[in-house]
């Protein structure tokens, strides 16, 4: 899968929260929470769209933008990417990490536990 930089991600959120979108789209959506030049923001767009990520149509005198990948598919790949990488994929170490330092709400901990549940009941359990 695709690679995205931290900025290139930026500009696909920007593009997840509504698309095809105009580049005029993706810039106002970004201006709020960057201080990126218009120019920088067109050139991560045309960036990704090298990469695949991101496709095109152009409309008369205007390009209308898309992505090629999903949000989720993407954010799935790279945690499982994180995870193999840092806990040598093994998730208990994560978790036991946020829940050492208290960084786990009791909602975080709630919906932990449904995922587990629902898990255990497909799996038989």
């Amino acid at each position: 899968m695709i690679e995205l930089s931290k900025a290139e991600f930026a500009v696909m959120e920007a593009l997840w929260q509504g698309h095809p979108a105009k580049a005029s789209d993706i810039i106002q959506r970004l201006s709020s929470d960057t201080q990126w030049h218009e120019k920088t923001i067109k050139t991560l767009v045309s960036r990704l769209v090298k990469k695949q990520a991101v496709s095109f149509e152009k409309q008369g005198r205007e390009y209308i933008y898309s992505p090629t990948i999903g949000r989720e598919a993407y954010t799935l790949k790279e945690s499982q990417s994180f995870i193999e990488r840092f806990f040598r994929g093994r998730i208990a170490p994560l978790v036991s990490g946020f829940a050492k330092t208290e960084q786990l709400s009791q909602q975080d901990i709630d919906e932990l536990k449904q995922i587990i549940k629902q898990w255990e009941q497909k799996q038989g359990k």
